[in-house]
């Protein structure tokens, strides 16, 4: 084999065997997994502790850990008797006024027997018996615990016979059906993000893990300064309650 035919021989091989590694390398080299936006964590639309405005004993409790309860559903209920009684008397003393009011304002108009001024304060003091018959209807509403929404009572905290401070948490009433993920995201990477937007989670469950689509409803119009993030909100619907509030996650883009 001549000299040039050596020559050619070297560089057809060098060609293979560069071909060759770069293809091995190419192939060892792992496709770019998919960046997320953040992480964060599911939280329920509607979570609420519930408490008394007004101390007491607990009376009644219809509700136990697990029940669901509608709008304005009385939860619980204080001792009221007292309350019941006031709001007796203060409709007594309404009425009463009423009638003497409409009385005076009969004789009023068919004599002059009676002035405009015993007319007029005969309606005002109807007016305040109907503002304290009011006032006592009042006082006895606040001493029963109504919910504010639908949900599950997820936790009871105090019990019938037992004593309520006011202001005390008693129930907590979660409705699961639809839930945030609450993620705080870099500047830079949120600078990007819009209202509406569609997105991807990923959420931890033991073992596996949950894909659930949603849609960003709320970007903070602000950034820590401290650490340079920014509060992002994504709604997503859960009507078979399979993603429980507090599971952790990450957030994609669509």
């Amino acid at each position: 084999m001549d000299r040039e035919t050596n020559v050619r021989t070297r560089r057809w091989l060098t060609f293979i065997v560069g071909v060759t590694l770069a293809a091995g390398c190419a192939l060892a080299v792992p496709a770019r997994a998919e960046s997320s936006c953040g992480t964060g964590i599911t939280e329920a639309v509607f979570d609420v502790t519930l408490s008394m405005p007004v101390p007491g004993i607990i009376r009644t409790q219809s509700v136990k850990e697990g029940s669901l309860v509608h709008t304005n559903e009385v939860i619980l209920a204080l001792d009221n008797r007292l309350e019941e009684l006031e709001v007796e008397r203060r409709k007594l003393v309404m009425d009463n006024r009423k009638a003497d009011w409409e009385s005076t304002r009969t004789v009023f108009e068919k004599s002059s027997s009676v002035s405009r001024d015993e007319l007029l304060k005969k309606e005002a003091e109807y007016k305040v018996a109907l503002t304290e018959y009011e006032t006592a209807q009042e006082q006895l509403r606040r001493r029963h615990l109504l919910s504010p929404g639908e949900g599950v009572v997820a936790e009871v905290k105090l019990h019938v016979g037992e004593a309520c401070a006011a202001y005390e948490p008693v129930v907590r009433v979660v409705d699961t059906r639809r839930c945030y993920f609450i993620s705080h995201i870099e500047a830079r990477i949120s600078s990007g993000l819009k209202a509406n937007q569609p997105m991807r989670l990923e959420l931890e469950d033991g073992n596996s893990s949950l894909r659930v689509e949603a849609r960003i409803v709320f970007i903070s119009p602000v950034v820590d300064p401290a650490s340079g993030l920014q509060k992002v909100k994504a709604l997503f619907e859960n009507a078979d309650g399979k993603v429980r509030p507090g599971l952790v996650g990450k957030m994609f883009r669509e």
